[in-house]
């Protein structure tokens, strides 16, 4: 016979034992957590005022002008509110001594709505100005994943455009990124390179319709670049309100907009409005730029000359810290010295109304 397997006894632990004792822990370490956290609490305020004193609030970062920056510098918009009658009254007094001159100039600040205008909405021939609301297009179809910013742009004898520019001396089938070919555009006016992005981004049609959805109601493209006939029109509302579209954040994600004020930034004519600017300042140089920077001013800005019409338009970084828009446009005699000099001294007069520093004759320049 088998023995037979002993029974356990009744009063043997198991397992109860040990279970019992790590819940009986666990309750006691949550009571002491709790009665630890509740003290600290009580005692902070004390240990506060019994340790090292506080530091001193930081103050604010001065502003020139004695103004000071909010918590947070908020985005401007694109909304008129208070006339600066005086500036649109002396615009249409400089404009109405040239009879046989047709401007438009608009001037908005950003950050608190002060604006000022000549026949604001009045289409004129573009001229290469055309080219800041192109850029802004070709950001956007970055932006919407639609373009790649390397992709490759194909030279053909349809976009080679003549006057401004040296992809047009590139034999067609030349390849460009289209990071070179928007840049190029801006930076020495290349009309090859515009055409290249008219036609990437669907062709004429396709972005005239963009810039009404944008509410550029007077832009139009009608033919390729040089567009010698000012075919091609804007406004210098239009203008001022593309730049302000994407300073804004209405349009472009913030990277973006960084590569747009980069491209903007590589603009090498600046002898329309930055002149005029440093003029109304007191000052005249080959090099405004760089001497508007002595003045706490920055600009970023597109021009456009086609002989019988001129153009720029800009993004105005003011000493305050604020920022403006503004844009001009003149048509005219071809060549005719008084349009560059209409639209330096309407940019002049910007200077001396929302910088305040009176004005300098300075010589003019073609």
């Amino acid at each position: 016979m088998s023995a037979s397997r002993p029974n356990r006894p009744s009063n043997a632990p198991g397992w109860g034992a040990p279970l019992q004792l790590v819940l009986r822990l666990l309750v006691m370490g949550l009571g002491l957590g709790v009665i630890t956290g509740t003290a600290l609490k009580l005692l902070a305020p004390r240990l506060a005022g019994s340790g090292q004193p506080s530091p001193t609030p930081t103050p604010a970062l001065g502003l020139p002008g004695g103004s000071s920056l909010p918590p947070g510098l908020a985005l401007g918009r694109f909304e008129p509110r208070t006339e600066l009658t005086a500036l649109s009254q002396k615009w249409a007094q400089l404009a109405a001594v040239h009879k046989d001159l047709q401007a438009s100039g608009y001037l908005l600040v950003l950050d608190d709505g002060r604006f000022a205008q000549l026949n604001p909405e009045r289409p004129l021939p573009a001229a290469s100005s055309i080219k800041t609301p192109i850029l802004l297009a070709g950001l956007e179809e970055l932006d919407a994943g639609r373009l790649r910013w390397n992709e490759p742009l194909t030279l053909t004898k349809e976009v080679i455009g003549g006057g401004a520019g040296w992809m047009a001396s590139r034999p067609p089938g030349s390849r460009f990124p289209f990071w070179e070919a928007a840049t190029e555009m801006i930076r020495v006016s290349d009309n090859s390179a515009t055409n290249l992005l008219i036609k990437r981004l669907g062709g004429k049609a396709s972005l005239n319709a963009r810039f009404q959805a944008m509410g550029l109601t007077g832009t139009v493209i009608n033919n390729w670049l040089p567009d010698l006939d000012g075919t091609n029109t804007t406004s210098a509302h239009d203008l001022a309100r593309a730049i302000a579209l994407v300073d804004t954040g209405e349009k472009l994600s913030p990277r973006a907009r960084d590569l747009f004020r980069e491209v903007m930034g590589t603009s090498r004519t600046n002898t329309l409005l930055p002149l005029g600017l440093l003029m109304g300042l007191g000052g005249d140089s080959a090099n405004p730029d760089s001497d508007l920077l002595g003045h706490g001013v920055t600009v970023l800005n597109k021009t456009g000359d086609i002989g019988i019409a001129y153009a720029d338009g800009g993004l105005i970084e003011l000493p305050n810290g604020q920022r403006a828009v503004a844009a001009f446009l003149v048509k005219g005699p071809f060549n005719d010295q008084r349009s560059t000099d209409l639209i330096r001294a309407m940019a002049a007069e910007v200077a001396r109304s929302l910088i305040g520093k009176p004005g300098g004759s300075g010589n003019p320049r073609p």
